[in-house]
Parts: C-alpha cells; structure tokens; sequence
C-alpha cells in the first residue's frame, strides 16, 4: 500500500471533478467497467440469494431434480459474474493506463512551460515526485480501486437491502453492527489520516536530503562529513518512521476492529436466527441464505473501507498534481518570430518559405521585417530575484553585431543575471533591454532563444549518444555538421578516441567523461546551432589551461562574426574583447578594452594583477 500520499486532499470536490474531467475522455470505457461492475456484484448477491429457494423447495421437499436444477442455475449465476469480473478487470486496465497517460502527459507540457523561477523554490525531489509517487498512486487506485470500490458500495446496499427483505426484525441488528463499524472507521481514519499527513511531509524532506548527498557525495567525502550527514538522515529517518508507525498503527486496527465486530453480530443474530427458527418464525432456507448474508457483510464493508483510503490517497496525490497544473506558466505576449528570409538587388527583406541561412525578425502584427544582426542594449536596466533586493541597478550597456562584450566581477557581482536576462528566463523589473533595436518583451521567447546559443558553466548531458548531445543545439543537424562542430570546438579529436565515436553512449549525464571533455561537448552543441548571438559563461572554466589554448583558435573561429558575450573565469580570456565590463554590486564600475583597463589602474587592473581575486 502506497502510504506516501495517504491523505485527504485539502479540495475533495473540486479534486474528485478534475479527475473526473480525465476520466470523462473515456467515458465509454469507464461506462462498460460499472455495467459489468453491476453485473458482477449483482451475480454475487443473487447466487447467494439462491439458498433460500434451493432449502426450501428442493432440499427439504427431497426434490433431486429440482435440487440440480436449482445448483445449475446457481453455477450459471456464479459463471456470469465471474466472467464479468474478469471483463471489467481487463477493461479497467486499458482504461486506467489511457488516463494516466493524459495526466502525465499534461503535467510534462506544464512542467516545460513552467518558469525558471519555480525550480529555484521547489525542490527537485518535491516536482519529481509529482511525476513518480503521485502519479503510480492514481494509478494504483485507478487499476485497483475504482471498480471495487463500485463494487462493494453495490453489495454494502445490496446485502442490507436483502437483508430487510429476508427478515427485517434481525436486520437491526446487522445495522446496528454496521453502525459500529463505520464509527470506529471514522475514529481511527481521522487519527491515521493525521499522522499519515505528517508522514507525507517528512518522506519528502527526507527524499530531498537523500537526493542532496547522493548529488554532492563529492563534497561530502572531501569534507569528511559522512558522520554529520548520517547523524542529519538519523534524525528526519527518525521523524519519518514515528509519523509512519502512529499512521500505520491507527489505520492497522480498522480491519481487526470490523471483522471483530462482525463475528460478535454473527454470532447474536446466529443465536436470536435459531430461536426464531425454533418458534416457527422464520423458515430453514430464510436463515441460512440471511446467515450466509451476514457472514458476507464484512468483506464488502472491509473492502469498501479498504479502497476508499486508495481513493483518498490517489485524489490527494492528484491535487498535488493539479496544483503544478495550475501553476502560472511563463508569460509570453511576444509578437515578433523568426522569419526565413531573402535580400533582393537592392537589398530590401522578403520572407521565404525556404531555409536560407538568413534571418529576418517579423512583426506578426504588421508583417514588417527586420533583418536580425546581434545588436543587443541594455537601456537603465533593474532587476532582482526578490523584490526586496536587487541585483543590478540601472545598467546600461550596448554589444553591436559582431563584438565581443565580457564580464568580469567577484561573485554576486550580477553576471550570470546579465545572461539570465538577455535570454528572458527572467523579467527585468525596470528600463529595457532591445534586440536589433525591438524590445525582447516584444519577441516570442522561442524565437528569442533560436537566435542565440548559450554554453553554461554546470554543463548537462542527456541520454543519448556523443552526437545526439551535440545535435541538440541544431535537431536536424546532418552528421557532418555535427563533426564540423566537434571540430570547431576541439572535441572531434578525444570522441574519435573513443570506442564507437560520435556513436557513444552517454548516461548518467556524462559521468564517464572527464568535465573538461563535457565542456567541450557543450561547446560543440552551441556550435552545431550556428546563432547570430553567442553565450559563454565561463564556458572555459573546466577546461585546463592547455586544452583552453587547443581550442582558442576554434573558439575564435566560432565567435568570429557574432555577438559574444563573455563570462570570464580567467581574465586571459577576455583580452581580446572589443569591451570588458566590470561589475560590483549590481553597477558597472569600468569598461574599455583590456588595455584601457590596466591604463585605469582600477579594479579590473587589481584583479589581473593577482590583487583581488577573481571568482
């Protein structure tokens, strides 16, 4: 049983009609699940029923063939729910497995339009388990719950109904007695669902620790703090296992409890059947069948009791799902796309319906074309990751086609949010950064982001082979452009060392490949892209100083003709770039070229002088 997730959702109603919107796509095959739902508990109750008529008027009349008609017909009853069940068992199945895929399917499209800005306040292990743990709880429930749950509501009102119909004086007893159930159901789910969701709570804390030091197992060898991290895990293992065992221990007895009470309700109205019996109040067939009744009455009582805590634990699951769902997307009122486009003799735009290696930015209200160059200005531009504090201050800078701009800084200084904002995973709060003279706020971040490529400092891999890595940047990159690209960024000579080449599989986002070899590889898929704008983030960090010289010249070749902006690890880096900006608290304090800058004697001087060190 999937305890996880084994709470009541905080919106019942407004949960339960979301799912049922899901299940509402396939109505028709939910529809066959209930009818033969119905026929399967209906056969169930019926070929009890049988008894009754079977004693009375073939058993004790001595009527063989009466007595084998009636056990035939018993048999048929019995074959016909069987039969049903195995079809509603089967066709739950298909129609469960339709449902999740919706469900998954929706939450992955809501994941990939969801901004930045929700990774960096949810944790990894809290969004991966929306996808894992929550959505094989639905499952579960779907596959295993719905339809008995169905099921032992018809023969809970089924076998009461019966019941009354049989003799009714008794069945107050048996009400009684499901009275008493259903109270003491009550009482212990309100106490385990309690517990259970604290159970919720710490399982995630503690899947988010264990996800933590299996990520910086690294740092924590390096550091010796295996001890400290075992005494950290004891502790939340701790607080998980109480919650655990007061959830389990509260929702354990509910069965016990029912079946207990079941047995001390069978056995008075055993004993109070036989005396009526005894008197001639009620016939032999009548009590056997309503004993047989009573004998039964738990098993849909447990199991009704039983699903419905799946039922609950899969509708709290799904809330957590929806909850995602419903989660702001990343806001895109841009009307300015990426256009093919051609040049005629006198040099006037025109888009094509043809890839022609120009490109042109188009204003889908107007229609007009600009020709897409790299030049990228930042006009008093102000922004912060919290309102309460800002990172840069009215910055103001200016990169035309074709320049290399770096940056260069102590750490906090607003670097990388440079890079953030220019590729828009962020808003800036105030002034205004253009592309080719159009506000980015103006442009689809799709196209914004076509049109530049971006070699990040923590590199990742996918699964996939060498060159699939690369072709990542260009998806209908031909094998030579993606040898091209190798070539270009120093890779092509360490992949053809390897034993199947660009046909080598990577896993495990790369661990078998050195950090330097990775980085080129990242180097190579912005390579394949071929943008107008290029992104470095201290792309060459990983790199040691011989491979770093390797690949200068390629390096040059692929900034030659864009727009580059430059994070700089090592200030060798940087000599050669048109402008170097050097930031401190969010302003630029400096700018110039690189000998400008030792003319300066300022703080990129100190820096390069070994005075302040870089980081």
């Amino acid at each position: 049983m999937a305890t996880a997730n084994r709470k009541r959702p905080k919106n019942l109603r407004r949960t339960f009609g979301r799912l049922l919107s899901y299940m509402g796509m396939h109505k028709f095959l939910l529809a066959a699940v209930a009818l033969l739902v119905t026929v399967s508990a209906g056969a169930n109750l019926l070929g009890t029923y049988m008894v009754k008529p079977i004693i009375n008027q073939y058993i004790v009349p001595g009527d063989l063939k009466g007595l084998i008609f009636g056990v035939a017909v018993t048999a048929a009853i019995y074959l016909t729910g069987a039969a049903a069940a195995f079809g509603y068992s089967q066709t739950m199945v298909k129609a469960a497995q339709k449902i999740i895929y919706d469900i998954r399917r929706d939450l992955f499209h809501t994941m990939e339009k969801l901004p930045l800005g929700y990774f960096d306040s949810h944790p990894d292990g809290d969004t991966m388990s929306r996808f894992t743990n929550d959505v094989d709880t639905i499952s579960d429930a779907l596959n295993n719950s719905f339809a008995m749950t169905i099921q032992s509501f018809i023969q809970v009102v089924g076998t009461l109904t019966i019941l009354f119909i049989l003799n009714w004086q008794l069945s107050f007893l048996v009400v009684l007695g499901y009275a008493s159930m259903f109270l003491y159901i009550r009482y212990s789910g309100k106490k385990s669902t309690y517990y259970f969701n604290h159970q919720q709570q710490y399982l995630g804390e503690l899947n988010g620790y264990i996800e933590e030091m299996i990520r910086g197992q690294k740092v924590v060898k390096v550091f010796n703090h295996e001890a400290d991290s075992l005494r950290a895990f004891h502790e939340k293992n701790a607080l998980l296992r109480e919650a655990g065992t007061k959830a389990t221990a509260y929702s354990s007895t509910m069965i016990p409890m029912v079946v207990s009470i079941s047995y001390i309700n069978y056995a008075v109205v055993a004993v109070l059947g036989g005396l009526m019996a005894i008197w001639g109040r009620i016939d032999i067939g009548t009590l056997a069948s309503y004993l047989i009744f009573v004998r039964q009455s738990t098993l849909p009582v447990n199991q009704f009791t039983q699903q419905s805590n799946f039922m609950l634990a899969a509708l709290a699951g799904a809330e957590r799902i929806f909850d995602m769902m419903d989660e702001t997307p990343e806001e895109d009122a841009g009307h300015v796309v990426l256009a093919n486009a051609t040049a005629d003799s006198q040099g006037n735009l025109e888009k094509s319906a043809q890839r022609t290696g120009k490109w042109a930015w188009e204003d889908t209200r107007t229609h007009t074309l600009t020709p897409l160059r790299g030049d990228v200005r930042f006009h008093d531009v102000s922004f912060g990751y919290r309102e309460d504090k800002r990172i840069l201050d009215k910055v103001s800078l200016y990169a035309k086609p074709g320049q290399k701009i770096a940056f260069v800084g102590s750490t906090g200084a607003g670097k990388t949010t440079i890079i953030n904002l220019i590729s828009r995973f962020y808003d800036i709060s105030g002034g205004a950064i253009t592309y080719d003279g159009i506000d980015i706020r103006d442009i689809k971040k799709e196209a914004l982001r076509s049109s530049m490529a971006v070699v990040l400092q923590d590199t990742h891999l996918f699964t996939g082979t060498i060159a699939d890595n690369i072709r990542f940047g260009k998806l209908d990159a031909t094998d030579q452009e993606v040898e091209n690209a190798a070539r270009l960024a120093g890779a092509d000579s360490f992949i053809r060392r390897l034993p199947d080449g660009y046909d080598t599989m990577i896993t495990g986002d790369g661990q078998r490949l050195s950090q330097g070899q990775r980085q080129l590889l990242a180097i190579a898929r912005a390579a394949v892209a071929d943008p107008p704008v290029l992104i470095l983030d201290e792309a060459t960090s990983s790199i040691d100083t011989r491979t770093e010289s390797l690949i200068e010249k390629g390096m040059d070749r692929l900034m030659e003709g864009r727009t580059v902006f430059v994070i700089a690890h090592r200030l060798s880096t940087v000599r050669n770039a048109n402008a170097i900006m050097v930031l401190d608290h969010g302003r630029i304090i400096e700018r110039g070229d690189h000998q400008e800058l030792l003319d300066q004697k300022g703080m990129y001087y100190q820096l390069y002088h070994g005075m302040f060190e870089l980081s």
